[in-house]
């Protein structure tokens, strides 16, 4: 009890973290922006620790299944610090943010092609943009984008070769996947397949189609102004992190899957040897 408590705060702590971490170090943009960031992180401590700390699951995912949530948070922590990072070097130049301004524009060299993702996002800005707002947002989004790839990268090598999860004992399906109910009609490992199949293909799909719905939205509504730092660096983590989510999701569902799979068939195997 004692341990679990423990761990749900230092998890709690760490999110609440995350949320501060662009406030700590760059401008707030309005008088009550200070007070919004604080509640924001206060809220995100709390359903953290009340998540991991209970003994029943709520709607967190994969709970009981390290790395896959880690992963997600290191990723998530990296896009959030490197791109704190690169807005500061505007405001408050040092060796550090300078350091990670042209690491970001050696990552926006490669990442940035025609027809990437990084491509849109830039083509997203309003044609009347400044010039350092363009080479930014490229920046920022970069650098997003990269880690996001290293996060499915490296979730990848955790299934394929580490053999996620059985390496962490029994899989329990209700406590890893609360919102997925195995009795709802249909095999379990058909509908598993094809929301893992599902998952993957939107995660795919996403970095290209935020872009463009939020071009077409400015016709009607009003752009989000990626001018002010704290704005971007969460609209670019969220362009960037939720596909990667999706993908690790859309892996993670397969991988359990075929582990039922495996099981089923070394399941016949022994009763065929037993009625022979």
């Amino acid at each position: 009890m004692i341990a679990r408590t423990t761990g749900a705060a230092i998890r709690g702590i760490l999110v609440a973290v995350m949320v501060l971490t662009p406030a700590l170090y760059l401008p707030v943009s309005s008088t009550n922006g200070t007070e919004v960031v604080v509640f924001l992180a206060i809220l995100a401590f709390i359903l953290t620790f009340a998540e991991y700390n209970s003994a029943f699951p709520s709607f967190i995912e994969f709970r009981d299944a390290p790395p896959v949530n880690r992963l997600r948070f290191v990723g998530l922590m990296s896009m959030v610090t490197f791109l704190t990072l690169i807005c500061k070097n505007a405001y408050a130049p040092t060796e550090m943010t300078r350091f990670s301004y042209a690491m970001g524009m050696s990552v926006a060299n490669v990442v940035d092609f025609p027809y990437s993702p990084v491509r849109l996002i830039v083509l997203m800005l309003p044609a009347d943009a400044a010039q350092p707002l363009v080479e930014l947002v490229r920046v920022a989004a970069s650098i997003a984008y990269m880690a996001a790839l290293v996060t499915i990268a490296s979730f990848a090598y955790a299934v394929k070769l580490r053999g996620w999860p059985t390496g962490n004992g029994a899989f329990n399906v209700w406590t890893n996947l609360p919102l997925f109910d195995p009795t709802k009609g249909g095999d379990v490992v058909t509908r598993l397949q094809r929301d893992g199949r599902l998952n993957i293909c939107i995660g795919i799909l996403l970095p290209f189609l935020i872009p463009a719905v939020m071009k077409l939205l400015t016709n009607f509504l009003l752009p989000i102004s990626l001018s002010n730092p704290q704005t971007l660096i969460w609209t670019m983590c969220a362009w960037a992190f939720l596909p990667a989510s999706m993908i690790m999701r859309g892996m993670a569902t397969l991988r359990i899957a075929g582990l039922i799979v495996e099981k089923r068939r070394a399941y016949s195997t022994t009763e065929s040897t037993q009625t022979a």
